[in-house]
């Protein structure tokens, strides 16, 4: 719905119009939301509901909030769940929205702040990790904190200048992707986190990241990588399990869907699920070598969760760190605004305390 500031009016002929389209292809609206930055006059609902053919009250303002999740709070202002109900002859009960109001009263009372950066290579589109930058927003919520996220260009970071690109983070969050491309600076990234024990997760390929530095700058294994990114290195800690195939169609070797996980006691990770029994989504094709289990474990890395037949390592972390974890799974896949992924949970808090030295 188009707002005129010369006329200072909001116009309802594109709306008309688009309606008009509709009905000439045989599709009748019962309900028109209008999508609008301004409040609408009561005459835009009125011209809309006779030009358009709908009942009065089948005619609903989607307003620009602040914050998305205020939306539904504001379309049940205009009664959008009981319309729906009658018009679909749906005969329910009114909805309860006390836990999503006391929620969005959370998010508007937030005092505090916290910078993490999210090093990736396709950060020139923040919605290219939209799923994780909302996990990290829903973890901010639990905490009473703002989330800055800082999206950093994981190429652009060199040995020379991880100092300026990092030092005035309180987290480093390494997430999922493809492809050799900025690699180098994610590794540097994570060997940042952990020698200035700066809070460090690690998604997907951010786990194996974490894994090939610590290869690197602990076990002194100087040319660890993954057969993913270099195929003629000698020390693949990050591999094709024995049976796949880089012959094979990526879809054929993907491990894709939900898959369970055991937690070992007296981890990071036991004591953010509060459970050693865990499910979570995968989507990835490379996995942790077997080969080099006995030499992280004596180096000092935790192999804090396996598949249930202890076959696959699922995540690693620096048990004695506030947090630095690395999963091969997606847990941003899970996270809920009212109900936080219990990772980021934990990321968030180390981060929290690093930068307050306070109480969440």
């Amino acid at each position: 719905m188009p707002f005129l500031r010369g006329s200072d009016e909001h116009k309802s002929k594109p709306t008309q119009h688009s309606v008009k389209e509709l009905q000439g292809m045989g599709v009748k609206p019962d309900i028109i939301v209008l999508r609008c930055d301004e409040p609408l006059e009561e005459s835009i609902f009125k011209k809309i509901s006779m030009f358009c053919n709908v009942k009065p009250d089948c005619v609903i303002e989607n307003i620009t909030l602040p914050n998305l999740y205020e939306a539904p709070l504001m379309l049940e202002k205009s009664n959008f769940s009981s319309v729906v109900c009658r018009e679909l002859g749906i005969k329910a009960p009114d909805p309860d929205l006390a836990e999503w109001t006391a929620m969005v009263d959370r998010i508007k009372a937030r005092a505090n702040y916290v910078d993490i950066g999210l090093v990736g290579k396709y950060v020139g589109l923040h919605d290219a990790y939209l799923s994780v930058a909302e996990a990290l927003r829903h973890a901010g919520y639990y905490h009473n904190t703002h989330i800055r996220i800082h999206w950093i260009d994981s190429e652009e970071i060199t040995a020379e200048n991880t100092d300026e690109k990092l030092a005035d983070l309180d987290g480093i969050l390494v997430p999922g992707g493809f492809g050799s491309r900025g690699i180098e600076g994610m590794i540097l990234a994570a060997k940042y986190a952990r020698e200035k024990n700066i809070p460090y997760f690690g998604i997907c390929l951010g786990m194996q990241i974490a894994v090939i530095e610590y290869a690197r700058n602990v076990l002194g294994i100087k040319d660890a990588n993954s057969g993913e990114f270099d195929e003629l290195t000698k020390h693949k800690v990050i591999d094709f399990m024995p049976g796949q195939s880089d012959d094979i169609d990526k879809g054929g070797t993907l491990r894709l869907g939900a898959y369970p996980c055991n937690i070992r006691e007296g981890t990071t990770m036991e004591r953010c699920y509060g459970s050693v029994n865990i499910s979570e989504r995968h989507r990835h094709r490379y996995e942790f070598n077997n080969d080099y289990r006995e030499a992280f474990e004596k180096a000092g890395l935790t192999l804090s969760g396996t598949s249930p037949d202890g076959r696959l390592i699922e995540t690693v972390e620096l048990t004695e760190r506030p947090f630095h974890v690395g999963v091969q799974y997606h847990p941003e896949f899970k996270s809920r605004p009212n109900k936080a992924h219990p990772l980021f949970i934990g990321f968030i808090g180390a981060a929290f305390e690093r930068t307050t030295g306070g109480e969440s």
